[in-house]
């Protein structure tokens, strides 16, 4: 699937997008007071339900779109999507007119409604969002493409009504690569998976014959870094995902661990190890120019980027034990900023640039937090047995990363799945994948 070309959108507004106060949502508490939304079906002639049932093997196109934008805001925890069958107006005749009172009466404050038509081989979607409180229209939209891509239509109204309600970028059109696995612990195969961001149209970009770690999404585009064993030696690889093409970025004589694209994607971060020592290098995609950035006797390694690309955050055993530095992209500069009790790893640095995520070792157990970029209000959101990797929503107001449960006395009942969780502590769910999965990444919006 051509994710660049896959929206013929043609995006207008169907009505002036007037300038109504927002509807507050409290996105400092998580799940405390979730707004309560009403989110109308998007009603369609019978024609038009009748030939895209044909086509999609779908019942009712606007009913399952409709479903899409309800699920992602319920996993967000910050709206309470409302049961249909409290609604007492028909979705045709609220999309033209809403009778407010009647969505008052149900504790609605915002509304969606919405029309799907399908003409030449089209899909048409248009949507409208109310403001119940105001009785006022707050944004319309319309959206043209090709039938298969409903659930993807769902997915962008989410945005665009989160980002209207919340003042925030939303991440629901998004998608999350991550490494599959299957089989006892001993003798995992993995593959490398992709999927939307909330669990449909999976995908395996490899065969499972080589063991495959560590995929990072390109910020720019849809490619993707990861590291693969070849002949039992880590290659760090690059995978388009449009085209399927793949190539070696470089054999290096040593081990290399973690690659990482740099913000604007022109560059490759990485660990490399060689003679004991991991030292933290960069490769310029377009000349393949290596450079060394650190060079100390300790092992530093799992460096990321700030946003602008100014600044490296990393951990390294420099002090006695593991503990997250940060430098000047030149590798000049180092400061050490995580100083609570414990070993810290896997630092991420936040696309809004505030935060720094981590996963921390502590008396056995493993902790997911943040901190800021100075190493101060550190926050510790969800403890376990075995967790790590955290990967940012690119709103960076979602964390999701993998976690693993013990085996038994046999040695059985070893998973891995991957977990969700928001800025607040609130809000952790699970991710449902078709197998257990590991190290995930989250892709940048792919309607921007």
């Amino acid at each position: 699937m051509n994710y660049k070309n896959i929206l013929i959108i043609l995006i207008f507004f169907i009505f002036p997008n007037k300038s109504f106060g927002l509807i507050e949502v409290d996105i400092t508490r998580g799940n405390l007071n979730p707004l309560p939304i009403a989110i109308s079906s998007l009603s369609s002639d019978i024609s038009t339900k009748n030939e895209l049932l044909k086509l999609l093997k779908v019942q009712d196109v606007g009913l399952e779109i409709s479903k899409v934008i309800e699920n992602n805001f319920r996993q967000s925890g910050l709206f309470n999507p409302l049961n249909k069958d409290s609604f007492l107006q028909k979705p045709d005749i609220a999309h033209l007119k809403p009778r407010f009172e009647d969505w008052s009466l149900i504790k609605a404050q915002a509304l969606i409604t919405g029309k799907v038509t399908y003409s030449e081989d089209k899909l048409r979607v248009e949507f409208r969002l109310w403001d119940v409180l105001a009785a006022k229209e707050m944004m319309a939209l319309a959206f043209t493409t090709v039938p298969k891509n409903w659930r993807r239509v769902g997915h962008i109204i989410s945005d665009k009504v989160y980002e209207r309600l919340t003042g925030e970028k939303g991440y629901f059109d998004t998608r999350i690569i991550f490494v599959s696995e299957k089989g006892p612990k001993t003798q995992r195969i993995k593959k490398l998976a992709i999927m939307d961001q909330d669990g449909f149209n999976t995908k395996y970009l490899t065969l499972g014959n080589e063991l495959v770690l560590t995929p990072r999404f390109n910020p720019t585009n849809q490619m993707v870094t990861y590291l693969s064993y070849f002949r039992n030696l880590p290659r760090v690889y690059l995978l388009d995902i449009e085209t399927g093409i793949q190539e070696v970025v470089g054999d290096f004589p040593g081990m290399t661990f973690a690659p990482r694209f740099s913000p604007n994607g022109k560059k490759i971060i990485m660990s490399f190890a060689m003679d004991g020592n991991s030292d933290i290098y960069t490769m310029d995609l377009e000349n393949r120019i290596v450079e060394r950035i650190t060079n100390h006797p300790s092992i530093d390694t799992s460096p990321s980027y700030s946003p602008d690309g100014k600044f490296i955050t990393f951990n390294s055993d420099r002090s006695g034990y593991q503990q997250i530095y940060i430098m000047k992209s030149d590798g000049s500069d180092v400061k050490r900023i995580s100083f609570g009790k414990g070993l810290y790893g896997t630092p991420v640095w936040s696309p809004r640039g505030d935060l720094i995520a981590f996963t921390k070792l502590h008396k056995g157990k493993f902790y997911i937090g943040v901190m800021r970029t100075d190493g101060k209000g550190e926050r510790l959101l969800t403890e376990n047995y075995y967790q790590e990797a955290p990967s940012w929503s690119p709103n960076g107001r979602v964390l999701i990363f993998y976690r693993e449960t013990k085996t038994d006395s046999k040695g059985e009942g070893f998973s891995a799945k991957l977990w969700s969780i928001d800025l607040t502590g609130y809000n952790e769910r699970l991710v449902e994948t078709e197998t257990d999965a590991s190290d995930p990444s989250w892709s940048s919006l792919l309607s921007n």
